[in-house]
């Protein structure tokens, strides 16, 4: 019997209504290192999914956030939902405060509402 391959769940990046990526030119715009840590990170999740802290927490309602300690000495956040067995990434951000703005956490929500419409 052969050994059984773990499951890979795809990551769908939201799109605006004009067809931009925000979340996949967000992470473009960082450096090399910072973007393959998130990389990595958002690679845990869609393999060992349902994922825990300290890398995965649930911010309520189906949102969750990615939790990254970059090489640059900075915090960013993914913000994701679930959505028809794959991740849909929302929202990334560099952390700047201790607590992940409400701010952010609105637009995601925004962003998930309207993908789901």
């Amino acid at each position: 019997m052969a050994p059984e391959h773990p499951r890979k769940i795809p990551v769908v990046f939201y799109r605006t209504r004009g067809g931009t990526e925000v979340v996949r030119d967000w992470l473009r715009d960082l450096d090399e290192a910072d973007r393959n840590a998130i990389g990595m990170d958002l690679m845990r999740i869609q393999y060992r999914w349902p994922v825990g802290m300290p890398l995965c927490r649930a911010l309520g309602d189906g949102l969750w956030e990615v939790r990254s300690t970059l090489p640059s000495n900075r915090i960013a956040r993914v913000l994701f939902s679930m959505h028809q067995g794959r991740i849909l990434a929302l929202h990334g951000f560099i952390k700047k405060t201790q607590k992940t703005p409400d701010e952010d956490v609105a637009l995601a929500r925004r962003r998930k509402r309207e993908f789901e419409a």
